[in-house]
């Protein structure tokens, strides 16, 4: 199974943009989620497959009806959109007040989209898109059954600061006093930088030696670069080779590192039109 969550501490890092990005370029199926309970923004930066808008009304909304009822992973599909490009997406919900309609049914949910892995019909491996996360708020609840949770940070000295307590958080919640090896047993926790190329190396380097002293088991898994003309290139809003562009050759680079190290524990085995292939679709403009 794979459940990645993406998240922030605090602001607009990108974490949409992130998890975008990732699903694109995802070696296996992927189900894009925004599963942001304040709201989600594909809707607004992004069109359908069929040319028109994406439907506000079909993904997170629609699940918080279908899950009172229970929810089967490949009942997931019946909520998904196509968004231009060929990428599978749960749009998010209009605004933080519709999802009074999900309370209780975060852990479903997140039981959901961690085994639609293992689906006959249409596996995939799902990049749930979170928002910022807070002490106790619902993403918690979704996070219990991922397989990978990532912040996502700028390289300010104060968003240094509030991820590195944040991972710290995080860790004690979601792992208790659990250490080394023994974390597999729950979700990997970990840290990815948005950072201008020219020294991310560096940066990178030096927050995860921060990381590691604060013995939080949290490291840098990645860094993804700042770079706004291929992050308007992927919603659509300007042309050019995308999959040239620093922010997919980024993405690539980070998907590329996560899969080597954690494919193995996430694979299953492979069956008739099952798991292993190739995502379905990609942003507009990518190419694999």
């Amino acid at each position: 199974m794979a459940l990645i969550a993406l998240a922030a501490d605090k602001g607009s890092p990108g974490v949409t943009t992130t998890a975008v990005a990732l699903a694109a370029v995802w070696p296996r199926r992927a189900l894009l989620a925004e599963a942001d309970p304040a709201g989600g923004d594909l809707v607004y930066r992004s069109s359908a497959a069929h040319g028109g808008p994406l439907n506000p009304n079909s993904g997170m909304l629609s699940i918080a009806a279908t899950a009172r009822r229970g929810l089967a992973p490949d009942q997931l599909w019946d909520h998904a959109q196509t968004m231009s490009g060929g990428l599978d997406v749960l749009v998010g919900l209009g605004s933080a007040e519709q999802s009074a309609g999900l309370v209780g049914q975060w852990p479903l949910l997140g039981r959901a989209f961690a085994t639609l892995a293992e689906s006959p019909h249409a596996p995939a491996d799902v990049i749930a898109d979170c928002g910022r996360v807070s002490g106790d708020g619902p993403a918690l609840e979704l996070f219990a059954h991922a397989s990978l949770v990532l912040l996502v940070a700028r390289t300010q000295p104060e968003s240094i600061a509030r991820v590195r307590d944040r991972a710290l958080a995080l860790s004690a919640r979601l792992q208790g006093s659990q250490r080394g090896a023994a974390q597999l047993t729950g979700p990997q926790l970990g840290v990815l930088l948005v950072a201008d190329p020219k020294d991310s190396s560096k940066v990178s380097n030096q927050v995860n030696d921060m990381l590691v002293a604060s013995r939080s088991g949290v490291r840098v898994m990645g860094t993804l670069a700042y770079d706004l003309q291929g992050a308007e290139q992927l919603a659509g809003r300007r042309r050019g080779r995308l999959d040239k562009s620093l922010l997919i050759r980024s993405a690539r680079q980070i998907s590329f590192d996560l899969n080597q190290q954690y494919g193995a524990a996430w694979a299953v085995p492979t069956g008739p039109g099952g798991y292993g292939g190739p995502s379905s679709g990609s942003a507009p403009g990518t190419a694999r």
